[in-house]
């Protein structure tokens, strides 16, 4: 209907795209408000962007939140109440913010703001919430921005490339008394990880090794929310690394990627999908992992657990929650962690601990596994005092695996990580 400013340019294909990824794909009998979020290719050649300073902010941000050139993020609220003057019976609408940049919990809680009143109000309320955002400073990390929209302040603090990776965001708040009291995000990005991932706790290890071999997984998930919460939780498990292949945290079969990812004549393409259409089961049987999630829901007890199960079982439309793969895992599962956070369902410890504990766990795998690699390519780097403008830049020495596997035995992840298995697997 609508597409604020005016002057933004989408192409009619993204236009069809976003239209279809706005709406629950299934049929979903759920009445109210939902959010979900979905990325997109960007379809024709560059388009000059808004900002001049895309250079800039992506040398200062973390990897993980760099502006992307060649997909957008969709953000999108829905809601579907019963009307009878509609000619279905039902209100249905979606306001969808699209950015280029993974900043999910700002444009959600933004959204939250915004949507409810423009579902009333309609064309004048955008008008003048554009109007606010256009005075908006631009993105700098390590700055606490004060964002007023719609009578509030929200408050947040861009991350930055110099923070220490896993340590709690530095309150630096202006000291401005602000009126109204700020709206304060802790986060603009990071997701409530334990929640997302409780049905699968007992997997974490497993999923860690397939996000970081690239490996291709599809998530079937009852709604939308809840794939696209799996699937940006999948792809934040390898932080500080940035996750390098593609994903799609809601696919429909209206997409224009739905050939290339469903033909039998090659291999799946590296990517994580989130789907919640039943028809995915059938065209998607092939890929080699299949993670299959319920309705997320926080219980006192611990939720069940799904298994792992051979993907041959993968047949019947109503198949049940767990992780279709034939894949084994090298190392060990940490059972010192899933104690912890069993402990901590039992004594009701808050949400955001249980997330930062399984972030810590999932940082220190990765730095455990990425540190033996620096040190073994830092050795293959000239020497300070070979490099002289007088003469030719002197070589990188090649990486050779064998040797490689060698710095291995003394100066390996065992020196940072107590997890036992088959490191050298694992980096084969």
């Amino acid at each position: 209907q609508l597409v604020y400013p005016y002057d933004f340019r989408l192409t009619e294909k993204e236009k069809t795209s976003i239209c279809y990824l706005s709406f629950p794909d299934s049929y979903s009998g759920g009445l109210g408000d939902t959010q979900f979020s979905f990325r997109l290719r960007q379809s024709g050649g560059q388009r000059t962007a808004h900002y001049e300073d895309d250079g800039e902010y992506n040398r200062e941000a973390p990897l993980t939140l760099q502006r992307e050139s060649a997909h957008y993020f969709g953000y999108v609220y829905f809601r579907q109440v019963k009307d009878s003057s509609m000619k279905r019976g039902y209100f249905q609408k979606s306001l969808v913010l699209v950015s280029r940049l993974p900043y999910v919990n700002l444009f959600q809680s933004l959204l939250q703001l915004i949507a409810p009143e423009y579902f009333d109000k309609l064309e004048p309320c955008l008008e003048a919430v554009c109007n606010e955002i256009d005075q908006w400073p631009p993105p700098v990390p390590g700055q606490t921005l004060n964002l007023p929209v719609m009578g509030v302040v929200i408050q947040v603090r861009i991350p930055s490339r110099v923070d220490k990776p896993g340590s709690s965001p530095v309150k630096q708040f202006n000291q401005e008394n602000l009126l109204p009291a700020p709206l304060v995000l802790p986060s603009i990005h990071e997701l409530d990880l334990f929640r997302c991932f409780q049905p699968v706790l007992i997997h974490v290890q497993m999923l860690w090794e397939l996000m970081l071999l690239g490996e291709p997984i599809v998530v079937m998930a009852p709604s939308p929310t809840v794939s696209s919460e799996m699937v940006l939780a999948l792809t934040s498990c390898l932080a500080p690394l940035r996750y390098c292949c593609d994903y799609r945290p809601y696919f429909t079969i209206h997409d224009s990627e739905f050939k290339e990812y469903t033909t039998r004549t090659q291999a799946p393409p590296n990517i994580v999908v989130g789907v919640t259409n039943p028809f995915f089961i059938k065209t998607l049987q092939h890929w080699p992992h299949i993670l299959r999630v319920g309705e997320l829901r926080m219980s006192g007890d611990l939720p069940k657990q799904v298994k792992v199960k051979k993907l041959t079982k993968l047949k019947t439309l109503d198949t049940k929650p767990g992780i279709y793969t034939s894949y084994k895992t090298f190392l060990h599962k940490d059972k010192t962690l899933i104690k912890r956070l069993l402990k901590g369902i039992q004594r009701k410890r808050p949400s955001e601990v249980q997330s930062a504990l399984l972030r810590r766990h999932l940082l220190e795998l990765t730095q455990s596994f990425i540190i033996p690699l620096e040190h073994y390519i830092a050795s293959l780097m000239p020497l300070q005092r070979a490099i002289t403008p007088w003469k030719n830049p002197p070589q990188i020495r090649p990486f050779r695996q064998e040797d490689f596997m060698k710095t291995l035995e003394h100066a390996g992840p065992q020196l940072t990580c107590v997890l036992k298995g088959d490191w050298l697997g694992l980096y084969r």
